[in-house]
């Protein structure tokens, strides 16, 4: 009976370690076939046209760096990406600041209004801005605001900000107890003392998430700068990047190195966000 049962858990066991080999089997080829782009898009980089052609897969025959020479100097590399930066950074500082009060505001409020509030903001996450461009482009032309990076900088903080706001209301009533707050009531704290000096330092694993979707969302906006960057001097990545695709054909060992440059920028910023956001989670992991 006992060598029987033995049997039995050996069994279960190879049979537990077939199917984890599997799995890793086929995990190990779609991370095969997802890399295979990003593969094909640094090789190309550093290939001359005729290598591209002839060997799209294969590692680059005559090894150069020429194809980012000249991405840095079709792009106004230095240029756009100085707008870029500006329009990023300013935008999520923004949107940073002002979700912050109002999910703080909607997390402690419990009246009826500051949930029609709430529905109010949050209805920005089911329309698309897109269905209203017209008004939008009519509304920042009435402001004198057209070929100006303000205008940008203010369209993606409207498109932005909801998000933000529902991820700290949620943050902030899950997270943050209350009685931090009751406390420095009795010291005499106002509402605006006890959100800076109690609130917005325990804020920093949502700051994290939020800065790095929202930064995603600026730095790969393309259709707000197109409406309303109209000269070169005031464009965008995106849009050097959109200026160099040929009418009838596209030089693809220049076009893959102002892709790599364009996103460059994103992946040295993840690399450093990257450390936050692992204790973001391992804190509310610890705490929930």
């Amino acid at each position: 009976m006992e060598w029987l049962i033995t049997m039995k858990k050996k069994n279960s066991f190879g049979r537990k370690k077939f199917r984890l080999g599997v799995t890793e089997i086929c995990l190990i080829v779609l991370a095969v076939f997802w890399f295979l782009p990003v593969y094909y898009l640094i090789v190309t980089t550093f290939k001359t046209p005729e290598d591209a052609t002839s060997s799209p897969l294969g590692l680059p025959f005559n090894f150069t760096l020429s194809n980012y020479k000249y991405a840095l100097d079709k792009m106004e590399f230095v240029q756009s990406l100085g707008n870029t930066v500006f329009i990023t950074v300013t935008a999520v500082a923004l949107v940073i600041i002002l979700g912050s009060m109002v999910g703080y505001a909607l997390a402690r409020t419990n009246t009826k209004l500051g949930s029609r509030v709430f529905l109010l903001f949050f209805a920005g996450l089911v329309v698309p801005f897109q269905m209203n461009i017209v008004s939008l482009f009519k509304i920042v032309k009435t402001l004198h605001l057209m070929n100006s990076l303000t205008s940008v900088v203010l369209v993606n903080v409207a498109i932005n900000l909801p998000l933000a706001i529902f991820l700290f209301k949620e943050f902030i009533q899950s997270t943050i107890p209350i009685e931090l707050e009751e406390a420095a009531d009795m010291d005499g704290s106002t509402v605006f003392q006890k959100f800076t000096r109690i609130v917005f330092p325990l804020l920093k694993p949502v700051i994290a998430t939020v800065s790095i979707i929202i930064t995603l969302n600026v730095w790969n906006e393309f259709m707000t700068p197109l409406l309303f960057l109209q000269t070169r001097e005031k464009g965008v990545i995106l849009q050097e990047v959109s200026r160099n695709i040929g009418q009838h054909s596209t030089d693809w060992t220049a076009m893959f190195p102002m892709m790599m440059l364009g996103v460059a920028p994103l992946m040295i910023f993840y690399i450093f966000m990257q450390k936050y956001i692992v204790e973001g989670v391992a804190s509310g992991a610890m705490k929930g």
